[in-house]
């Protein structure tokens, strides 16, 4: 114990020299890895001082002096102090404060690297508990408790290494720490905490299950919780390390999957939620999801949704809600049953996190058409519907993500316009969540398929909302305005001139061909490609310049900007002499190329276009001059009547041509 104590007097007296200037370095910037930021909170708690000494409870003087008698009593004296502390309430921020304004971290730290197992058990007891506050679990890790606790996850004592796991759990809450541990191999030694007990829990599921194995042996009550409890802690130790993108990566190369498809079935819910937490951040990553699909998790993340616990029911909704990303995922959750259960937990009214987990993987399954249709015999478009007044902004972006999917088909459509949905969705495009605002342009722009809701949405002024959305510097938010608008010109009744009612609006529009997007491109594209069909507006668009800006856009090679391009330059060749200036803009040459795309739309759209500009000779000289009639040829006896039409059409404008200049010579 001697030796101990003198060992512990070195110790801190280095540690509390550089702790003076650990402080000035608490937020040292470091290369981010991290998938889930901190919150503000953190960060401004990392800046908190010393505790105010004004008006403190007394227990804030008793417990500093337990922490002299720590620093200066023996085995027994330091143990009896460690004991009466935790009489104190700890999780009061007074008595937290009090162990570290008076050097007691340190202390408490040091007394991890003794010999004796009561002193690092009461330590960490101690440690777990104060370390729930953020301001200590970084000085925690300031005064390198950190790698001192990953040592401890080797000893045999199982309380022991239980404690440390939870205690890294509670300090690993921010990136600076989370890299500690994985720098001094913590993640290796936190798998291999769950790999010794992974044989001893897996005969406990089968005992549950009534499974008989062949290697069962004497399995005392007293060790059966004793694993639990280490399999919770160290679980939810690799859920706080796995924020990271770089821990993520260092737990699969240790060999966590099969481990956590394993502790998944566990019929103990304090296993469950730290799993299912880790899966819930790992599924951020395609690799992850992939595995917990081929390692059978998403029966088990199913199953679970039927748990009575609120906690464990959110995470597994917000682990399906990130692996249903995958269509081979949505299907599996269909096949076992998982639709029923999330729809269910729409009737949570109260407990907005497991809403917006639920919604959240509602949204994701219905990208399925076959999950849609299972939805809409749930009546999940109604339950959908009426939170669309729900204060919470994630529950609304996740709902509104849903109805947007179900809104493509025509019976969900009209559900949602039955349901009073229409209006309350127009009303949130005066939001300022781009994500909201996104999802909400998509199912407005499905609605407006429909006679009946159109007409709603004119009448809420719901299109001049949509084109003020396209003024929102977010290009996403802006693409997705113009999708919307689409389907309004198209049905609404003289949208022609409500449109030339927008002031600047058809300036505004065109003035968005500048964009380096490719989503707006072809948005706006397809946008002016409607507007267009009114000769006044294609008036005014020219006198803005649209021919020479979406002449400068066909040199590019994505497909769905080609198709929408090329409708709008089809409609914009019916003005004036358009035609000629599309020619003399150079852009009849690259279109020919558009005609050996592997797209069977574009090349309706661009059979479109070429007849159009095919009207004017000197464009007729240069498609032929460039390999047209030979791509054309083939086309016309495609089974699109369109392409088949247009196509014909082309050859014989300069076939009629090629006759002309024939005759000419002759004469």
């Amino acid at each position: 114990m001697e030796k101990a104590k003198d060992t512990e007097n070195t110790k801190k007296k280095e540690i509390v020299k550089n702790h003076s200037s650990s402080k000035l370095s608490v937020n040292h910037k470091e290369p981010s890895d991290e998938s889930s930021p901190e919150s503000d909170e953190e960060e401004e708690l990392a800046e908190r001082g010393r505790q105010d000494q004004s008006d403190l409870p007394s227990e804030y003087w008793q417990i500093q002096k337990l922490v002299k008698y720590l620093k200066g009593g023996n085995q027994t004296a330091t143990i009896i102090a460690l004991c009466s502390m935790r009489d104190f309430n700890l999780a009061q921020e007074a008595c937290q404060f009090a162990i570290r304004d008076v050097g007691g971290l340190e202390v408490l730290i040091n007394l991890l690297d003794t010999e004796d197992i009561k002193c690092k058990i009461g330590s960490l007891q101690i440690l777990k508990e104060i370390s729930k506050n953020p301001y200590i679990r970084r000085s925690i890790a300031d005064l390198g408790g950190l790698q001192t606790m990953v040592k401890i996850l080797t000893e045999q004592d199982k309380d022991l290494r239980c404690l440390a796991a939870e205690t890294i759990a509670n300090v690993a809450k921010f990136k600076r720490a989370r890299k500690v541990v994985r720098q001094n191999n913590g993640i290796r030694m936190l798998v291999g905490l769950l790999e010794s007990v992974k044989i001893n829990l897996q005969h406990a599921v089968n005992d549950h299950k009534g499974i008989k194995t062949h290697s069962h042996h004497s399995y005392s009550q007293v060790e059966l919780v004793k694993d639990i409890e280490i399999a919770r802690c160290g679980a939810s130790a690799l859920w706080s390390l796995s924020k990271s993108k770089k821990n993520k990566h260092e737990m699969r190369r240790s060999g966590v999957i099969p481990l956590l498809a394993t502790l998944l079935k566990s019929p103990h819910e304090s296993i469950c939620i730290p799993v299912v937490g880790t899966l819930q951040e790992c599924a951020s990553e395609a690799s992850y999801r992939l595995a917990i699909r081929t390692e059978g998790m998403i029966f088990d993340l199913v199953e679970n949704l039927r748990s009575s616990n609120d906690e464990l029911q959110m995470h597994c909704a917000n682990a399906i809600f990130k692996c249903a990303e995958d269509k081979d995922t949505r299907d599996l959750i269909r096949k076992f049953k998982g639709l029923d259960p999330l729809v269910k937990l729409l009737s949570n009214r109260d407990n907005k996190p497991l809403l917006a987990a639920a919604t959240g993987a509602i949204w994701k399954c219905s990208i399925s058409k076959e999950n849609v249709k299972r939805f809409q015999e749930l009546k999940a478009i109604e339950s959908l519907v009426a939170l669309l007044g729900d204060p919470t902004e994630e529950v609304l972006i996740n709902t509104v993500g849903a109805l947007a999917e179900c809104a493509q088909e025509p019976e969900n459509r009209a559900s949602m316009r039955k349901s009073g949905g229409i209006s309350p969705l127009v009303n949130l495009l005066t939001g300022t969540n781009n994500q909201l605002l996104v999802n909400t342009c998509k199912a407005l722009a499905q609605c407006a398929q429909d006679q009946d809701n159109i007409s709603i949405i004119e009448r809420m002024d719901g299109v001049r909302l949509l084109w003020s959305l396209l003024k929102n510097p977010n290009t996403r938010v802006q693409a997705s305005a113009a999708w919307a608008i689409c389907p309004c010109i198209k049905n609404i009744r003289d949208s022609g001139e409500t449109v030339r009612n927008f002031v600047g609006g058809l300036e505004l529009i065109v003035s968005l061909l500048k964009s380096h997007d490719i989503e707006v491109l072809a948005s706006v594209c397809a946008a002016i490609g409607e507007i267009a069909k009114d000769e006044e507006n294609l008036a005014v668009i020219t006198d803005h310049g649209v021919v020479p800006m979406l002449a400068g856009l066909t040199d590019r090679n994505d497909d769905m900007l080609r198709k929408n391009l090329t409708e709008a330059i089809a409609q914009c060749c019916k003005w004036g002499k358009n035609r000629e200036l599309f020619g003399s803009q150079n852009a009849v040459a690259p279109l020919v190329k558009y005609l050996k795309s592997p797209n069977s739309d574009v090349h309706a759209s661009t059979a479109k276009a070429l007849h159009q500009l095919s009207k004017n000779p000197a464009n007729c000289i240069v498609m032929h001059e460039n390999g047209v009639v030979r791509l054309l040829l083939g086309m016309v006896g495609s089974t699109d009547e369109v392409l088949q039409e247009n196509s014909a059409g082309c050859i014989s404008n300069i076939r009629r041509l090629a006759l002309a200049n024939e005759k000419a010579r002759n004469a």
